[in-house]
C-alpha cells in the first residue's frame, strides 16, 4: 500500500469569500507506516484527514491510493473518530459487523471476523453489550475494530483518544501501539498532543496555521519497548521540548519559522 499527497491545498467559500486552510500539503504513508500529523486548533490536520478519507475534495493538488485517484470513502480507508460514533442502537459486535454487511460479506465470515477483532481488542466478553453500557475506551476499542474489521489498507485516527481523561488515554495509547506492533496496520494520526504523537508514529508532520503547512517532518527513531518509561527518557523529553518550542512558535508568529523550518528537518 502507498498514500501520496502531493501539492495538496484547499480552500472553502468562493470569490472574496475564498479562504485558504491548506497549502501545498505533501506527506507519503507505506505499508505498515504509522504517521502523525501534529498541530494547533486551526492547522487544517482534520481537513487533511477528512480529504485523505474522500470526504472532502482537494482545491488543487492529488492523492493517490496505489495510483489510483481518492475521489471519495472507500473500504481502502476505515475512520476512526474522537467521538466514538457508534450506533446507539446496535450491540459492540452489530457496530463491528456494520461495514463488513455493507461490504456484502457472507454472514459466516461477518462472524468469524467480527469475535476475532473484538478479541483482538479485549472486548470479547462485551459483544452483547449496548455502548451505553460501556466505558469511553471500551467504545473506542469498539470502533477501532469496527474500523480494522472491515480490512482497510489504511486506518486514519482523527484525535481518537481526545475525549478520554488521562489514565484511560495513556492505557489506548499503549494499546494502539500493541495493536501496531502485532497486525502491521497502517495508520495516520491526526492529533494536537505531542507527546502522544512521539509515544506511536514513527514519522511525525508539524503543520502551522493560517493557511495549514507542513513545516517540519522529524523521524521519530526511538525505543518504544516500553512507552512509560520512554515518557522519561531524556533523549525523548528533548524532542518532545524541541517540537513543542516549535508549534509555540507558530502560534506566535507562523510566518517566522517557516524559512528554516526545512533546514531542521531529521
Amino acid at each position: 500500500m502507498h498514500l501520496s499527497v502531493k501539492g495538496v491545498s484547499k480552500s472553502f467559500g468562493k470569490g472574496r469569500d475564498s479562504k485558504l486552510v491548506l497549502d501545498d500539503i505533501n506527506l507519503e504513508i507505506n505499508s505498515g507506516e504509522f504517521v502523525a500529523l501534529v498541530g494547533s486548533s486551526g492547522s487544517g490536520k482534520s481537513t487533511v484527514m477528512r480529504l485523505i478519507a474522500g470526504l472532502e475534495q482537494p482545491s488543487s493538488g492529488t492523492i493517490h491510493m496505489d495510483d489510483r485517484p481518492v475521489r471519495g470513502p472507500g473500504p481502502d480507508r476505515g475512520m476512526v473518530f474522537q467521538k466514538y460514533s457508534l450506533y446507539p442502537w446496535l450491540s459492540a459486535a452489530d457496530n463491528v459487523a456494520f461495514g463488513m454487511r455493507l461490504q456484502g460479506r457472507n454472514k459466516r465470515d461477518v462472524k468469524e471476523r467480527t469475535a476475532y477483532f473484538l478479541e483482538v481488542v479485549g472486548l470479547q466478553d462485551s459483544a452483547s453489550r449496548f455502548p451505553r453500557q460501556l466505558s469511553g475506551g471500551m467504545q473506542q476499542r469498539v470502533a477501532i475494530a469496527r474500523a480494522l474489521a472491515a480490512d482497510p489498507q489504511v486506518v486514519l485516527l482523527d484525535e481518537p483518544f481526545g475525549a478520554l481523561d488521562l489514565q484511560i488515554r495513556e492505557s489506548m495509547q499503549e494499546f494502539l501501539f500493541q495493536l501496531w506492533e502485532r497486525s502491521g496496520l497502517t495508520a495516520l494520526l491526526i492529533t494536537h498532543d505531542l507527546e502522544e504523537a512521539l509515544l506511536m508514529a514513527q514519522k511525525v508532520h508539524i503543520m502551522a496555521p493560517r493557511p495549514g503547512r507542513i513545516v517540519r517532518t522529524v523521524a521519530a527513531n526511538l525505543d518504544r519497548s516500553n512507552l512509560s518509561a520512554l515518557r522519561m527518557e531524556r533523549s525523548f523529553l528533548e524532542l518532545r521540548e524541541d517540537l513543542a518550542g516549535c508549534l509555540r512558535g507558530l502560534d506566535q508568529d507562523p510566518a517566522a519559522l517557516v524559512a528554516t523550518s526545512f533546514a531542521s528537518t531529521t
